[in-house]
């Protein structure tokens, strides 16, 4: 355990932003799933909608550090390609 003063500040600030990231992943992998499901039911306007949430939390979530930027950029290329292989 932390005995300093300025060690258990530094303690608590990393479990907020701990907190704060493990919510915002979770948010990340629920909108992609949400494309994953609607391209597994070929329904191209369920999926571009679905792809247009998904993009906006991934780029979020790489803008406040919780995702790297090319892993951001990876995973809306991959999504992007799964939904536009139904058009």
């Amino acid at each position: 355990m932390a005995t300093h003063k300025s060690a258990e500040k530094r303690m608590r600030q990393n479990e907020k932003r701990r907190m704060r990231n493990v919510s915002i992943r979770t948010h990340v992998k629920t909108r992609v799933k949400e494309v994953l499901s609607a391209v597994e039911e070929k329904d191209q306007k369920k999926s571009l909608e679905a792809l247009h949430s998904a993009t906006k939390v991934i780029d979020t979530a790489a803008s406040k550090g919780v995702l790297h930027k090319n892993n951001a950029a990876r995973k809306i290329s991959r999504l992007t390609k799964k939904v536009n292989i139904l058009g």
